[in-house]
């Protein structure tokens, strides 16, 4: 699967702890072969988000993304906020 990384996902990434970047690093891999693994929690979002899907890299952490044509854009990770 071909994921793209938006300028905003690219900079909230760079701000995460080390350590949960190794941790988001690893759901990705997950998300590469099986997008819905339920390790994931993978779900669609409703709202003006409604064309928008997240997934979980931990309890409090989410990869906002949307399916395009030929893969993924990773729009954003964050904690709950994301959504705001």
């Amino acid at each position: 699967m071909k994921i793209y990384y938006h300028p905003r996902f690219a900079k909230s990434y760079r701000k995460l702890p080390s350590l949960l970047r190794a941790k988001a690093e690893a759901r990705e891999a997950i998300f590469r072969k099986n997008s819905f693994d339920p390790r994931l929690d993978t779900h669609k979002l409703h709202g003006k988000l409604k064309r928008q899907w997240s997934f979980s890299i931990g309890w409090k952490y989410r990869i906002l993304f949307e399916f395009v044509d030929d893969g993924v854009i990773f729009l954003d990770v964050d904690d709950h906020e994301i959504y705001a």
